[in-house]
């Protein structure tokens, strides 16, 4: 089926530019385009769209005030298209709270080029917005955060292995430390799903690394607002950082997030490299690095996301004696990460989202 777009944005050339970019796409047509939530909300009333392509800064109307209102009436798949600026991130966090499945960062300057040439990236966003099951993304608008510096990274048309980055488990370690981690890795309607999960969980729960597929400034946003609705403490993680309970560290967008073991303790090692399974962070660098240093002492998740970032990397943790779940279809927004790593026979569990917070605590 044909996947019908439609673009709100107040620049002429960000409508003109994604326009070429989805009309060159297979599966995709461009339905219509506006300049403010109002003139999309007057010819929504005559064609609906599969999927809505949204800026949030604009004039008579705010992107996250129309998202909002459509996720009240009639819940479409939205993917926000931000500005990299301390405000416009603050706004995309905002906005994914409040419903959008995905989120693509433009830069404030050179934006014709820059959308040109992330084309293919702007294509799987929408393609994996139109797979977005809307009934489970979970809407919990809350405060602005502040966000953080860097570039955006969203694709690459190579695709590596964790090999890139980290060399595999021998199976050889040494696991004799008793103390515990968890490891999460997801993708499109994670924001939702982390929320979710890191907002029940006790203040002495294991320690928690993530990597949540998000451009760079973005995840220092995402950080800071779930460091205000959980007990828990939760912060973009730096390198050192240790891995405790009652934390949880979410890989910086941009770098690859490791884990290391110092005598009986974990922290975590930020480090750089070519993207892995075309993210960066990668879930299965992050998986693979606790294959190597934790073992059957990890926890390993894997949940919602489009592709297949992370499968790899949890049936090696699943083999290293890891226990290791995947989410389950009924509750993921998009059922392709958990799907492969079931595939592999890499889960040991598949759980609902409301299992995972308990899941968690128990581990």
């Amino acid at each position: 089926m044909t996947i019908k777009v439609m673009l709100v944005d107040d620049s002429a050339v960000v409508r003109q530019v994604l326009t070429a970019v989805f009309t060159q796409a297979t599966g995709i047509e461009v339905a219509d385009v506006a300049h403010d939530p109002i003139m999309a909300m007057e010819k929504m009333k005559a064609r609906w769209p599969d999927v809505i392509v949204l800026d949030v800064e604009m004039p008579r109307m705010d992107g996250i005030t129309f998202l909002k209102q459509l996720m009240s009436t009639r819940p479409t798949p939205v993917v926000i298209c931000s500005s990299l600026t301390q405000k416009g991130s603050d706004m995309a966090m905002n906005a994914l709270a409040a419903g959008a499945v995905e989120v693509i960062a433009k830069p404030t300057g050179g934006v014709k080029a820059f959308l040109e040439a992330n084309g293919n990236a702007l294509v799987q966003a929408v393609k994996a917005a139109a797979s977005a099951r809307m009934g489970n993304v979970r809407i919990a608008p809350a405060p602005s955060p502040a966000g953080a510096g860097g570039k955006p990274l969203l694709a690459t048309p190579s695709k590596l292995s964790a090999d890139a980055v980290l060399d595999a488990p021998t199976g050889r370690e040494m696991f004799s430390t008793t103390e515990r981690i968890v490891v999460i890795g997801t993708s499109t309607g994670g924001t939702q799903a982390l929320e979710h999960i890191l907002t029940r969980l006790p203040r002495g729960c294991p320690g928690i690394a993530i990597v949540q597929h998000m451009p760079e400034r973005f995840t220092s946003s995402f950080a800071e607002r779930l460091n205000r609705l959980c007990v828990i403490e939760v912060k973009e993680a730096a390198n050192g950082d240790r891995i405790i309970p009652g934390r949880a560290l979410i890989a910086p967008g941009g770098k690859h997030m490791m884990i290391k073991r110092s005598g009986a303790f974990y922290h975590v090692d930020i480090v750089d490299g070519p993207p892995v399974s075309r993210h960066k962070p990668s879930v299965d660098v992050l998986f693979r690095s606790a294959a190597k240093f934790a073992g059957r002492n990890a926890l390993g998740v894997i949940m919602t996301g489009m592709g297949d970032d992370g499968a790899k990397g949890l049936k090696e943790l699943h083999d290293t004696g890891a226990h290791t779940i995947a989410q389950d279809e009924q509750s993921c927004v998009v059922f392709g990460m958990p799907k492969e790593a079931i595939k592999l026979g890499a889960a040991r569990d598949v759980l609902s989202l409301d299992a995972l917070p308990g899941a968690i605590s128990k581990h």
